[in-house]
């Protein structure tokens, strides 16, 4: 390990990279504590440390949401948006075409996934706003009217505008997914405050749970770690072409095909969509339509139910897994790079047969890793029942996101170092 830290500070380029985007975390952090003015922030931490469902809000906004800093909202409208213009471009034909079209069509689509973002984070800035106002008796936040109201919206929709261009930032310097990296600072971040909150609060009867929590920290650690290196490799063959007297190809090689083609980004989906429907209802509590009450009451209870609430979710996870590996992984640009490259997968022929036989091959590698996602992300939730702690529920999602990220920011960077010691030959 010391030996890949020495190589990597040895090369300028890359360790300026890495420090730059550590830079760009800290950026993150310090806009997380910087409030709106008028806030009680201190009530408000401790009003989220007593509410499970904010609480979870919080920690996918990077901390921001307990603060109620300029970054609130964290990367989540830009999620959100994604999952939107990603069903679209599946749906619509005109955005399939575009799709279609290499980085110029991706560019298109990245293009109008920011400019939804806007809308959705105005929309989801306010939503929070009269939430927690009304959640927290009114107390903690100010009731922000006129001007006041507008520009508390207008920044922090510019805050969300603002983290998700540190998140493009990030993944072009090819050193790991730039909204996975920012949910994992604000992760890690609140790791300290947890631990010193079990330790002020523990007694002797919090022992078995704390053990549990432990064993399953540490399985969850291995286990990530040897499904998301897995892989299935096929072979490919290229043919040997004789050019002059030079005599080319013939060699053969493999296609890797990981079983977590969609790496954690299932899961940050996956919570997105569960978190929408009780924050929904959240609005209705106090309407003064009886029916809309009873829905919003009905609503709540039934994400409160831990079954209920654990078979969407696996259900959520499973079908994100195959969603976003069939928008990362294109089995006709595959083949159809094999062939320009004169390569072919023996006993398959090229063109169609080579994209059914892709095509089949990844839903069958896919299946046990949508399977192990699901279940790992629901094992906290079966855990609580257990020992009736909350924090593994919390801990157990965290856990899985810091190490999935850990994962592909580690092999993002071998990727790099290997480029280089080829370049250096």
């Amino acid at each position: 390990m010391w030996q890949k830290i020495e190589q990597i500070w040895k090369t300028p380029d890359l360790r300026n990279n890495i420090l730059f985007v550590l830079f760009i975390l800290v950026v993150f952090r310090l806009l997380a504590h910087l409030p709106i003015p008028g806030v009680d922030a201190v009530g408000l931490r401790n009003f989220f440390a007593s509410n499970q469902f904010f609480g979870l809000l919080n920690i996918f906004s990077g901390g921001g949401l307990e603060n109620f800093s300029v970054v609130m909202l964290g990367v989540g409208p830009y999620i959100t948006a994604s999952i939107i213009v990603q069903l679209l471009t599946m749906i619509v034909p005109k955005w399939q075409e575009m799709s279609k079209e290499g980085e110029a069509g991706q560019q298109k689509i990245n293009q109008y996934t920011r400019w939804l973002t806007v809308p959705l984070s105005l929309l989801q800035a306010y939503s929070f706003m009269v939430l927690l106002r009304s959640q927290s008796g009114g107390g903690l936040i100010p009731d922000l009217q006129g001007l006041k109201l507008i520009t508390s919206l207008v920044t922090v929709t510019a805050g969300t505008v603002f983290l998700v261009w540190l998140g493009e930032i990030i993944s072009e310097k090819k050193i790991g997914n730039g909204v996975s990296l920012l949910i994992f600072a604000g992760i890690v971040a609140s790791v300290p405050k947890q631990i010193q909150q079990t330790i002020a609060t523990y007694d002797p009867t919090q022992l078995f749970s704390v053990i549990i929590f432990i064993a399953i920290a540490l399985l969850t650690v291995v286990a990530v770690v040897v499904v998301t290196e897995a892989q299935r490799n096929i072979p490919v063959t290229y043919a040997r072409m004789v050019r002059g007297s030079t005599t080319l190809g013939g060699a053969t090689s493999y296609l890797p095909l990981r079983l977590l083609q969609a790496g954690v980004i299932p899961i940050i989906f996956a919570i997105s969509v569960v978190l929408v429907p009780p924050m929904i209802a959240q609005f209705f509590v106090k309407s003064q339509s009886a029916l809309l009450v009873k829905g919003a009451e009905f609503t709540i209870n039934l994400f409160q139910n831990q079954i209920f609430y654990g078979v969407f979710y696996f259900i959520l996870v499973f079908a994100f897994t195959y969603f976003y590996t069939s928008v990362v992984f294109k089995p006709d640009q595959v083949a159809e790079n094999l062939q320009k490259q004169g390569g072919f997968i023996p006993g398959i022929r090229p063109g169609k047969s080579t994209v059914d036989f892709l095509s089949q091959t990844m839903n069958r590698v896919v299946l046990p890793g949508a399977l192990f996602l699901s279940l790992i992300a629901v094992l906290p939730l079966g855990m609580q029942v257990v020992t009736g702690s909350q924090l593994l529920v919390i801990g157990g999602t965290s856990l899985l996101i810091v190490v999935s990220v850990v994962i592909d920011t580690v092999r993002q960077i071998n990727a790099q170092l290997v480029m280089r010691d080829y370049d250096e030959l």
